[in-house]
């Protein structure tokens, strides 16, 4: 059964559908936590880098065909942040997802929650529909690594990477810079698409350029 789609009832149609599968995502998992609590001693030029990797968080989850559901914790209407998601994303007044102030440690058991920090010593083996996932909201190098992790230490929550490190090798360039700090929206694209393939050298490729000084280990000749 071939089914088609009047071109007036598509666009209605990919909306709701995606509606629905952004639904079961609250209901069953995965789940995203970014933690926004650390806006507050951003530059202006900070947030809206930020603003500009939620939108494209968003946006790639929206067309993935496995959704997470998203959190945005720590995070205040009143905010200059939440002013420049407003004015940066069409319609992020309607987005679906939920918006608190809360802290993401006080909004979930801290048994279900895996922080995700490149300081981690535990790679990410898999994503558990039972788990919640946090990306810290930082857009600053230099302190994104040590403020995230030491975060996860003090409320006693796990931790884990990205498994860069277990399926990625350093390639050599004209820099010598390797780095495996990503944007939030580099890690949830490899994140949702090695949870719609279950491949991370794939959702690797995805995420990481080789910007970044690493390459996947069987592509270097």
């Amino acid at each position: 059964v071939v089914l088609s789609i009047c071109p007036q009832h598509s666009k209605r149609f990919l909306r709701s559908l995606t509606k629905e599968r952004l639904l079961e995502a609250k209901h069953s998992g995965p789940r995203l936590c970014i933690d926004l609590s650390m806006t507050h001693h951003m530059s202006k030029k900070e947030l809206s880098r930020l603003a500009g990797q939620i939108r494209r968080l968003y946006g790639s989850n929206k067309k993935a065909d496995r959704p997470f559901w998203i959190y945005l914790t720590g995070f205040t209407t009143d905010s200059h942040l939440y002013e420049e998601c407003l004015r940066m994303n069409d319609g992020f007044s309607s987005y679906l997802l939920d918006i608190t102030e809360e802290d993401c440690f006080s909004l979930f058991p801290l048994e279900t929650l895996v922080y995700l920090t490149p300081d981690s010593e535990h790679a990410l083996e898999d994503v558990d529909l039972n788990k919640v996932y946090i990306l810290g909201g930082l857009v600053d190098e230099s302190i994104q690594k040590k403020v995230t992790f030491q975060k996860a230490q003090e409320h006693s929550v796990k931790t884990a990477r990205l498994p860069i490190q277990e399926y990625m090798v350093r390639c050599q360039n004209r820099k010598n810079y390797h780095s495996e700090i990503l944007a939030i929206n580099q890690v949830f694209d490899i994140l949702s698409a090695y949870f719609e393939t279950q491949n991370w050298p794939e959702a690797l490729k995805k995420g990481v350029s080789s910007r970044k000084g690493y390459v996947l280990q069987n592509s270097v000749e």
